[in-house]
């Protein structure tokens, strides 16, 4: 990732107030950076806990008429047949794989490791976690879908996380990634994963965005996934 124009900056990171034992990556809608996100994980984080929130590179987008603005990958329309930049989403799948290795690296194994994202951030999050044999603990998938979900369940064929347990969130007025995508890609991840894993919650009137509910629904489902350890 260094050295090359498709690099971004460092991420943005919430410490853990102690010893981190476990860490959370997640990753930004369209057109955002990882700093609004890493402020809402400062507002409901655990001490044992990092928080990682990486900054996507900048890319023409053919949804926005190739203007260029931070995206994980191309978008070329928002309907359920649109055609999808499978290159691009592999490739930047194969980079948030990275990331897992590094904190793996730092100490914390990955089945203590949450990915997580908004929105586009999302879509990535749960391909991610569907196509890599790390056994991560699980999935936060705000406002999005299953990407390239024709290739499932093949590309899912050699996953580790068979049973990792996923909090998919949506709004049911949201405009941009319709609610009628959440409640399909819950049910899509249903024949992929243990179902009785899978919890879908959705927020009345919310558009598309966050709110604060939902925020401390997240931060429950952290708690849980990785709780803090003894010896810490």
């Amino acid at each position: 990732m260094c050295g090359n124009n498709m690099s971004a900056p460092l991420p943005a990171i919430v410490p853990a107030a102690r010893k981190a034992t476990a860490a959370v990556i997640f990753l930004h809608g369209l057109g955002d950076t990882g700093h609004g996100w890493a402020e809402a994980f400062a507002g409901i984080r655990l001490p044992h806990v990092k928080y990682i929130c990486p900054h996507a590179p900048t890319m023409p987008v053919s949804l926005n008429m190739r203007m260029s603005m931070p995206s994980w990958f191309d978008i070329y329309g928002l309907s359920p047949d649109a055609d999808e930049d499978e290159t691009g989403i592999k490739r930047a799948s194969e980079n948030i794989k990275a990331l897992i290795d590094q904190e793996v690296k730092n100490g914390i194994p990955s089945h203590r490791i949450i990915l997580g994202g908004f929105s586009q951030g999302g879509a990535l999050s749960l391909y991610t976690a569907l196509t890599t044999q790390q056994k991560i603990a699980g999935v936060v998938a705000l406002s999005c879908w299953l990407p390239l979900r024709k290739s499932f369940p093949q590309a899912s064929a050699n996953s580790a996380n068979k049973d990792m347990h996923v909090l998919q969130c949506h709004g049911d007025s949201d405009p941009l990634v319709p609610f009628m995508f959440g409640t399909q890609t819950a049910e899509k991840m249903k024949s992929l994963i243990n179902p009785s894993n899978i919890t879908f919650k959705s927020y009345r009137g919310l558009p598309h965005s966050a709110c604060p509910e939902e925020m401390v629904d997240v931060k429950r489902f952290i708690e849980k996934q990785l709780p803090a350890i003894s010896d810490e």
